[in-house]
């Protein structure tokens, strides 16, 4: 199992991201997803990082990362819009599991992100509990639109650094384990036509922003 008393914030960020090499490359090992791992977490899970990110069916976590049982725990919800019970699996991922990283996922082509575009710039209405997605990406693409912005990849980057934002707003435990270097935290944009994915934000990690992503 990875030891997860001395991993820390980047080297679990480098582990994620050298899966993901992997997995745009063609070359996946599928590490950890044999039967002795199966057995292996009967007793208790390690992961090295809380993955929360968008349920579209084109970010399977543990397969755009090259990761097996074990390795993450994911949270995911449409448009990675946070309530309640998103922020208590963030944090127990943070302070019950130990997990030294948490990552926010968004993607190009989002559909809550283009709904909610819709629904600010032409009234296009959503029935249903849709609507409540769209009232909580809609700060983001309020933002990106202030800003002058008009491309898609602004307003995912845009709503992916909102969400990172708000999880350290509302989360009193995340945000004093970053403060204490215990914990990192990074927003990423994945591309769903080659399969990479890209850094637009960092909290707790020396890591270069790509904000073309």
């Amino acid at each position: 199992m990875i030891d997860r008393e001395t991993l820390t914030p980047a080297e679990a960020f480098e582990m994620l991201l050298a899966g993901n090499q992997r997995f745009v490359a063609g070359a996946p090992e599928h590490p950890n997803q044999d039967a002795t791992r199966r057995t292996e977490l009967v007793p208790a899970q390690n992961p090295f990082a809380v993955l929360f990110g968008c349920s579209d069916s084109r970010l399977a976590a543990e397969i755009i990362f090259d990761r097996g049982l074990g390795d993450l725990f994911v949270v995911r919800t449409a448009g990675h819009v946070a309530g309640p019970e998103v922020l208590g699996s963030v944090e127990y991922g943070v302070s019950v599991l130990g997990a030294p990283l948490v990552v926010v996922l968004g993607h190009d082509a989002c559909g809550a992100v283009a709904a909610t575009r819709a629904a600010v710039e032409d009234g296009t209405p959503a029935g249903g509990y849709v609507q409540d997605v769209i009232e909580r990406v809609t700060p983001s693409v309020l933002a990106t639109r202030a800003a002058g912005h008009t491309e898609g990849a602004d307003f995912i980057a845009e709503h992916v650094r909102h969400t990172v934002g708000m999880l350290l707003e509302r989360s009193r435990a995340l945000a004093e384990a970053v403060d204490a270097g215990r914990v990192g935290v990074v927003g990423l944009s994945y591309r769903l036509a080659d399969g990479t994915a890209h850094v637009v934000t960092t909290r707790g990690l020396e890591v270069p922003a790509d904000t073309a992503s």
